[in-house]
């Protein structure tokens, strides 16, 4: 994509995309038939992808979540607690696209009856206390964190998602300390 995202995985498909191979692979089915198999193989592209994600981080992952609902936009977070990357990839959503921003953050964008949900996924940096983390929550949950609060607490996920398969992103800006 042209926006700088790299799409890991989504359901959000195009069949003209696909069109060409299937109809040379299978000429006997129909088009529906062809347009049921490239969702099939498409899902088990995403066990492949789960699999090739399967990094087991130090701490939970924190997703933060823009929520689309029936009476508008709302603010929300969870925790996947088992801190590893896979588990991310998982959905109850109509359509979904797993991706690494251009700011080398891991995204999702997911598509259902009421609207789209946004969501960013962040783990929780080494040494950030318990209630650096409940401060941090608590600010989402009311809609007021941003992204200082957000980067102080947690880091991104693409620098990890990178690595696996050899997408260049930008480099992360350190903070300067000042001297003693």
């Amino acid at each position: 994509m042209n926006d700088g995202r790299h799409v890991i995985w989504s359901n959000d498909l195009d069949y003209d995309d696909w069109k060409d191979d299937l109809e040379e692979q299978y000429p006997e089915l129909s088009e529906n038939e062809r347009v049921t198999l490239m969702y099939e193989i498409n899902g088990d592209y995403l066990d492949d992808e789960r699999s090739n994600l399967d990094i087991q981080l130090s701490r939970p992952i924190l997703v933060i979540g823009d929520l689309g609902l029936w009476n508008g936009r709302r603010m929300g977070y969870k925790e996947i607690q088992s801190g590893n990357i896979r588990d991310c990839l998982y959905s109850d959503t109509d359509y979904v696209t797993w991706f690494v921003d251009r700011n080398g953050d891991f995204r999702c964008d997911a598509i259902h009856h009421d609207g789209t949900n946004h969501y960013l996924y962040r783990v929780y940096k080494d040494g950030v206390s318990e209630t650096q983390i409940d401060n941090l929550k608590e600010k989402i949950y009311y809609g007021k964190a941003t992204r200082a609060d957000i980067v102080r607490v947690t880091r991104r996920l693409g620098d990890d998602i990178a690595k696996v398969y050899g997408f260049p992103i930008p480099r992360q800006r350190q903070a300067v300390l000042p001297e003693r």
